[in-house]
């Protein structure tokens, strides 16, 4: 899963797990200009999103800290160190990020919605990954304003989209 880190040497990895948190928690994540040397774009994708996947998964999962680490099993011990250090360290904030999106998500009404599929081609590189992503714009009423909101997912964020929506209605109609 998350070997692709181990192109990274050992002691930036901590550096750069903390960055990854830093963005699920709505700061300035980590820039591929700062990994290029690292990994390729496609490489850099792939971490990136594996990486942001576990935390947030380990999180919202509450999985225990030997939990977690099983899952990094195919890892070095530096890393897989690094890895709970940093999870420790930063759960909670991770767990107030994941809380605050949630509660965003659901304190707004959809008042509307539109969707279109595209390929991603904003660069040579991006394009030769070929891989397709879905714009979501919906009109969302909070406090009586409606706002328009645009959002673009890759099929495994779409997926985890429709089972959320799913599990709502599921909620909604047991209500009734």
């Amino acid at each position: 899963m998350l070997l692709l880190l181990e192109k990274l040497p050992a002691d930036q990895a901590l550096k750069f797990l903390h960055q990854v948190v830093d963005g699920i928690c709505g700061r300035a994540y980590c820039r591929y200009q700062d990994y290029g040397s690292v990994w390729n774009l496609a490489e850099w994708m792939e971490v990136l999103e594996e990486t942001t996947t576990f935390f947030k998964t380990t999180v919202g999962k509450n999985l225990s800290d030997e939990e977690a680490v099983q899952q990094l099993n195919e890892l070095s011990s530096s890393y897989q160190e690094a890895i709970t250090k940093c999870l420790k360290g930063r759960k909670e904030e991770i767990r107030h990020a994941l809380v605050e999106s949630i509660s965003a998500i659901s304190s707004a009404q959809l008042q509307d919605f539109d969707w279109q599929l595209k390929l991603a081609l904003s660069s040579d590189k991006i394009s030769m990954l070929q891989m397709p992503l879905l714009n979501l714009d919906l009109d969302v009423k909070e406090n009586g304003e409606i706002k328009p909101v645009s959002v673009e997912m890759n099929k495994e964020e779409l997926q985890n989209l429709i089972h959320a929506l799913e599990a709502a209605n599921k909620v909604v109609l047991q209500l009734k």
